[in-house]
């Protein structure tokens, strides 16, 4: 009698109130472990304060949606089976199967910020579309089956803990009740809708803080809304007239392909001649023009790694050698922080318009793409991939676009030293790319061949006894793709093609963009060497460019109509004609504009921002806004995302 007197009397509670709790308890344990792990110095003690009370905010908005079945299952469960065992044993299983769904999510998210730095977002979405590369390359990297384990023990230790202080409500309830239940599943997620938005995470200007406060569920869902955004709906606009006269002003006189079109055609009579003579004369630094080019680029191989940048860590030895013998590129900026809207860059030369990169919308073809307009010309064009081309639409939007498209599916099984999840090595995809050229050369055809790697990428694996540096981390895989680059341009160097090549190194973009500012300015900086020893002596090339200005420089290069239809600049033009130094970087909705040690950004709710940029450490603060820049900066933005909307980003049919 007295054994039940002092044994705790269970606290009787609803099953949706025990799960509301444990998604608030497992949500908020997941802000404090990324919030030490950012640590003190990213974040100060007030947005610490301030980024939990609005992660309490972004939490109940998130539990608003999460608590509707439950109200509703709770108020249509007739009161005759609330008390029943079965019932009992059936809450239990259910309450396991949300926590362990809940810290599943939860560690889910943790694995994505250690890649990002950021919540659930674009990135997360499409990685859930793309299911077989993306689990296929959290298998390899870390240990799946311990960490489910792991999961399922916490779940159990947790509710066998709370099945000893809690029982669930089984009172009958009253027609009452069960009106309020159902009137609470109809409104909360409609108050959540109406009052909570993801863009309330830019409460302050510390994008870390921004970044902790958010809830990854909600962000998610945000991000899979927003997957398109219309730049007139969401950013600051200025009358057209005014932003096609802006940029006539910068040196951007941008021509559609119509005028390109008439323009060939009033040049026919003695375009054979003026061919014959263009391909003798010299662009820049060039000693005479190209006749092939090979554009390779690297994946997430930030400037910050290599030596020529100033890395001591000897990860780039090859490289840093070939800089010596290559035109460098010392400010390039990549546009955007993934592998699609660098391949925007380097195909359509386009600022990054907001939402989905190019290469990933639909009706995406027959754009005027480098590939689409040499590819008229007689050049055999290439998008070469170490991975399956399927991945974010590369293979649709190449082909469509008159590319001849090779991935790892195409490669002869006896050619690939190793593989994952992510692509074949480097080493294998640059031997089949070589094979395949040397079959151009053979039919005397110039090429225009893109090659993307994929070695810099989790796992980072590759094959054993190349590098000093183990397998699985980054700076080993930036080590081995640039010892496989290096096996490549010495084993170009035999072929007969080789003199008349230009190699175009440069990264799709950096590893990481982590900042306290939402557009770091030096997480975009990125390599661009011109490699032609035959064509370009060394040297560096110091103004600030995009990479969006590769396209229209290499055009320039090789003596080909249509540079004028990019929006980025022949780099050698721009240099000459001592154009205003430029460039443009990008996440998914924020847009900038960095000029004049100044960056602008664009983002959504017409919001404008100026930040002062210290030209050394390119460290951001932010001022005043510069109304002068920020309408460059729209006008940019503006003209971009209405060429793509309108169609005038279409093919060069009919230029000769």
């Amino acid at each position: 009698m007295m054994t039940n007197l002092l044994r705790p009397i269970p606290f009787k509670v609803t099953f949706t109130w025990l799960v509301a709790g444990i998604a608030l308890l497992v949500w908020l344990l997941l802000r404090v472990v990324l919030t030490l792990q950012v640590g003190a110095a990213q974040v100060n003690a007030v947005e610490v304060l301030k980024l939990f009370i609005q992660g309490f905010w972004f939490d109940i908005a998130t539990l608003a949606y999460l608590v509707v079945p439950w109200l509703l299952l709770s108020a249509l469960l007739p009161n005759k089976l609330r008390g029943k065992t079965w019932v009992n044993n059936v809450r239990w299983l259910m309450v396991f199967l949300l926590a362990f769904g809940l810290i599943f999510g939860a560690v889910s998210e943790f694995i994505f910020w250690q890649e990002f730095t950021t919540r659930f977002n674009f990135i997360a979405v499409d990685y859930l579309i793309y299911t077989n590369e993306v689990i296929g390359n959290i298998r390899e990297s870390y240990p799946v089956p311990l960490i489910l384990l792991g999961i399922a023990l916490i779940v159990l230790l947790l509710l066998f803990s709370l099945s000893r202080k809690v029982r669930f409500e089984t009172a009958p309830r009253t027609l009452k009740g069960k009106l309020i239940l159902l009137v609470l599943a109809a409104t909360l997620p409609v108050l959540s809708y109406q009052f909570a938005n993801v863009d309330q995470m830019e409460f302050s200007q510390n994008t870390y803080a921004n970044e902790l406060s958010g809830n990854g569920i909600f962000s998610f869902s945000a991000a899979a809304r927003r997957n398109a955004l219309d730049y007139d709906k969401f950013y600051k606009t200025i009358p057209d007239t005014h932003a096609r006269q802006l940029l006539k002003e910068l040196g951007v006189d941008r021509k559609t392909v119509g005028e390109i079109v008439a323009r060939a055609h009033q040049s026919k009579a003695h375009s054979a001649a003026v061919a014959s003579a263009n391909q003798m004369l010299a662009t820049g630094p060039f000693k005479r023009r190209p006749k092939s080019v090979i554009v390779i680029s690297v994946e997430s191989l930030s400037a910050s790694y290599m030596g020529t940048y100033g890395n001591q860590e000897n990860l780039t030895p090859y490289l840093d050698k070939l800089a010596h013998e290559s035109l460098v590129f010392d400010k390039l900026f990549a546009t955007g922080t993934r592998t699609v809207r660098g391949l925007d860059a380097l195909s359509i030369a386009i600022p990054p318009i907001p939402g989905q990169a190019i290469v990933h919308r639909p009706d995406s073809e027959h754009l005027a793409t480098i590939g689409e307009l040499l590819e008229a010309k007689n050049y055999a064009t290439f998008f070469i991939y170490g991975g399956y081309g399927v991945f974010d639409s590369m293979n649709a939007y190449f082909r469509g676009n008159d590319y001849q498209v090779v991935d790892r599916t195409d490669f002869d099984k006896t050619t690939i030293q190793s593989e994952n999840v992510w692509g074949v090595d480097d080493e294998s995809l640059f031997k089949n790319s070589i094979a395949l050229l040397d079959k151009r050369v053979k039919v005397q055809q110039p090429f225009f061949a893109h090659i993307m790697t994929t070695s810099n990428h989790r796992p980072y694996t590759f094959p054993e006894g190349k590098i000093d540096l183990p397998q699985g981390s980054r700076r080993g895989a930036v080590k081995y793709t640039d010892y496989a680059i290096g096996q490549f341009i010495e084993h170009a160097k035999t072929k007969p093609w080789f003199k008349d090549t230009l190699f175009v190194i440069v990264a799709d973009h950096c590893a990481s963009v982590a900042g306290k500012t939402k557009l770091p300015v030096a997480k975009y900086h990125i390599p661009l060497f011109f490699y032609a020893p035959d064509l370009l002596p060394a040297g560096h090339y110091s103004r600030i460019a995009s990479q969006i200005d590769i396209v229209p420089t290499l055009l320039d290069v090789l003596g080909e109509h249509g540079a004028q239809h990019f929006y980025g600049q022949s780099m050698f033009e721009a240099q000459a004609k001592k154009l205003p130094e430029r460039t443009f970087i990008s996440n998914y909705q924020s847009l900038g504009y960095y000029k004049n040690d100044k960056l602008v950004v664009l983002s959504p709710k017409q919001t404008v921002e100026t930040y002062l940029v210290d030209a050394k450490t390119l460290e951001s603060t932010l001022t005043d806004i510069d109304e002068e820049l920020a309408n460059e900066a729209v006008a940019y933005y503006q003209t971009a995302a209405r060429a793509y909307k309108n169609g005038e980003l279409k093919e060069f049919a009919g230029i000769e």
